[in-house]
């Protein structure tokens, strides 16, 4: 596991949604040229470690990023008790995109190109919220995700498109290797070596978040600079 340190400071921030108000963790660092909206999957929210350390390589490699929780504390309570919100992911995509609204107003990264990192069922949350407004997300990458549960939003994504599967994470594999089928845009499929669905095993959440960080700086830059042009 990437060891996580507090080295960019973190701003809380509320996104406000329709029907609900969420908790939001935003880290910018000195000169920050884009910033990444993290989509956990199924029971995870912004603590979750992997996407923390993930999190901190993209830092550290000039990006801001916004770990959030999708669920409200109110609906994470009734999740506990049996609800399905966290696979409602027409709803998470719908919060993914009252998030990427409130960063244009946070003065700090006004402007800047914007990305989503989606892990599991949040994959499928990216992608959607991705083809709703091409205009407003400049690239995806996907750790371990479901972007078949994406359906047929799959081919309106035009951001870049990264999925990143575990070598091992068979069922998921197929899954990502149909869905990069029927994605139109600029997308490639990475395996890592060997790890299964958590990227639990030694190195492997390292070469997730080095990938994601290449990702988003080529793909958030040419955005950016796309952006300046027009």
């Amino acid at each position: 596991m990437i060891p996580h340190t507090d080295e960019t400071p973190v701003q809380a921030l509320e996104i406000e949604a329709p029907g609900a108000r969420l908790r939001g963790d935003l880290s910018i660092p000195r000169g920050a040229r884009g910033a990444v909206v993290f989509a956990h999957g199924s029971g995870s929210g912004r603590l979750s470690p992997r996407n923390r350390a993930v999190a901190g390589v993209l830092q550290r490699a000039g990006l801001a990023t916004l770990l959030l929780d999708l669920l409200s504390r109110a609906e994470g309570a009734r999740e506990e008790a049996g609800a399905r919100l966290r696979f409602d992911v027409a709803l998470l995509a719908d919060r993914l995109l009252c998030a990427v609204r409130t960063l244009a107003d946070v003065p700090a990264v006004r402007g800047l190109p914007v990305g989503l990192f989606g892990a599991s069922t949040g994959a499928a949350a990216a992608l959607i919220a991705a083809a709703r407004e091409p205009r407003s997300v400049g690239a995806v990458v996907s750790r371990g995700g479901r972007p078949d549960l994406a359906g047929e939003a799959l081919e309106r994504v035009r951001a870049p498109t990264l999925l990143i599967v575990g070598g091992a994470d068979h069922a998921v594999l197929d899954l990502n290797r149909e869905a990069l089928s029927r994605l139109g845009c600029e997308r490639e499929l990475v395996l890592v070596p060997g790890a299964t669905h958590l990227f639990e095993e030694p190195g492997a959440l390292e070469q997730v978040a080095r990938l994601a960080a290449e990702w988003f700086v080529r793909n958030l830059a040419a955005n950016g600079r796309a952006a300046t042009r027009a």
